[in-house]
């Protein structure tokens, strides 16, 4: 069975420029693009800034002509997004890590609230690993640069201005900035080459007055993939940049007399989150103490670590390069785990004629569900029970009838994907 689509089309908004940083994890740039590629807005630019393997990566697109690229391997991803910046000529500049990947109607979304005065960021919810449970919703930092959960509306923007002393959470792996508001704050801070570098640019624009909209519905799906400071099961395996870009923070947000026992407790706090991954099994006794000596050794590095006044270029460093988007429907086929193997090659047939396909396979039981993006098909895939758990406030166990949970499943991420969720056939 297969829901009927919705008539597609674009939707036309302002120009946005998407920056993508890579490094070190070609084939999670080869899926983040892969699903950048079937989102439904225009116009738009994509940016990549990658090590040698992304552009790689990003040449063998079949769309690789429309990409703008930049070389840059070095470990620092705020030096890496202001040389992205510098090549967007969009009014809006988005930012997605390279181990996500947008829901199809997430641009649409993100940027309904850009011509809203006021307004110089966005940012929207962010999916974990199991494609199910949210990672991040919505946040704000206190005075101490520590987040702190906000209720708002799970299906329309809140524009939101700053709490005193602190700011409205853009969350890195989803969050776009007017241009000219990046140019008149400075960008990113390479001094935080890894952790708190969008906290930091959150803070001054919070100083500078701007609001910031929080936007449910634009969704993307993050995975966690594994880099140098930690392990695809989130393990930390080197916590030096975190100690320096604390240091640096500190320094540049907190009075003097503050810092000292903000940074005791901060240290407290991660010497708890290393002994519980030595108790579930993750951590040897002895990495405990090599990672608190990284930390302390980054912290150091942190507060003699230069901070220094950075600039982006007001006037882009190349003309605007529209993505080739195309109007796609959005459809969704049902099955069972029997016949999976031969729907997937159904579905991904349909995803090569330009069809967003979601595949949701469903068997008689109550496991819980898991979406995940499958790149090399190119089709969002749903698998669970029939009785089990989509939602964080679900019944662990509910009975219902299969086609009454397929529909729900549908009208679940219907306007995050695009489905027609009251009709099929």
């Amino acid at each position: 069975m297969t829901t009927t689509p919705v008539s597609a089309t674009l939707e036309s908004g302002v120009p946005v420029s998407i920056v993508i940083v890579s490094r070190d994890r070609p084939e999670a740039l080869r899926r983040c693009l892969t699903g950048v590629g079937q989102l439904q807005y225009a116009p738009f630019e994509v940016i990549v800034v990658a090590d040698p393997a992304g552009i790689a990566v990003a040449r063998d697109m079949v769309f690789a002509e429309a990409l703008k690229l930049v070389t840059y391997d070095r470990p620092n991803i705020s030096a890496a997004r202001n040389l992205g910046i510098a090549e967007a000529a969009g009014e809006v500049v988005a930012f997605i890590d390279d181990d996500a990947v947008p829901e199809p109607l997430w641009l649409r979304h993100l940027l309904e609230p850009a011509q809203r005065p006021g307004v110089a960021a966005m940012t929207g919810f962010v999916r974990g690993r199991n494609g199910i449970s949210f990672q991040y919703r919505a946040r704000q930092l206190n005075a101490l640069g520590e987040p702190e959960n906000l209720d708002v509306d799970p299906e329309t923007p809140s524009i939101l201005h700053p709490p005193p002393g602190g700011a409205i959470k853009t969350e890195g792996t989803n969050m776009a900035f007017r241009r000219d508001v990046l140019v008149e704050v400075g960008g990113f801070d390479p001094a935080f080459h890894y952790y708190l570098d969008e906290t930091d640019l959150n803070m001054r624009l919070a100083r500078a007055g701007h609001a910031t909209a929080i936007v449910p519905l634009a969704e993307v799906h993050h995975g966690f993939a594994a880099n140098a400071m930690r392990s695809a099961n989130r393990v930390p395996r080197d916590l030096f940049d975190i100690g320096a870009s604390w240091a640096v923070f500190h320094r540049k947000h907190l009075a003097s007399q503050d810092r000292a026992a903000q940074w005791a407790y901060l240290r407290a706090a991660e010497r708890r989150r290393l002994l519980r991954h030595l108790i579930s099994g993750g951590l040897e006794p002895s990495d405990v103490p090599r990672l608190l000596r990284r930390l302390d050794e980054g912290h150091a590095e942190g507060l003699k670590r230069p901070i220094v006044s950075t600039t982006v270029p007001r006037t882009t460093n190349s003309p605007f390069r529209p993505f080739p988007a195309r109007p796609r429907r959005s459809v969704a086929i049902f099955t069972r785990p029997i016949k999976l193997a031969r729907d997937r090659a159904k579905a991904a047939k349909w995803a090569q004629a330009g069809e967003i396909v979601t595949l949701i396979s469903l068997s008689p039981t109550a496991l819980y569900h898991r979406v995940a993006f499958d790149p090399t098909h190119a089709i969002w895939l749903q698998t669970g029970g029939i009785y089990g758990k989509s939602a964080r406030d679900d019944a662990v166990f509910r009975l219902r009838r299969r086609c009454d949970r397929l529909k729900r499943e549908v009208k679940r991420v219907a306007r995050q994907r695009g489905f027609s969720d009251d009709r099929s056939r």
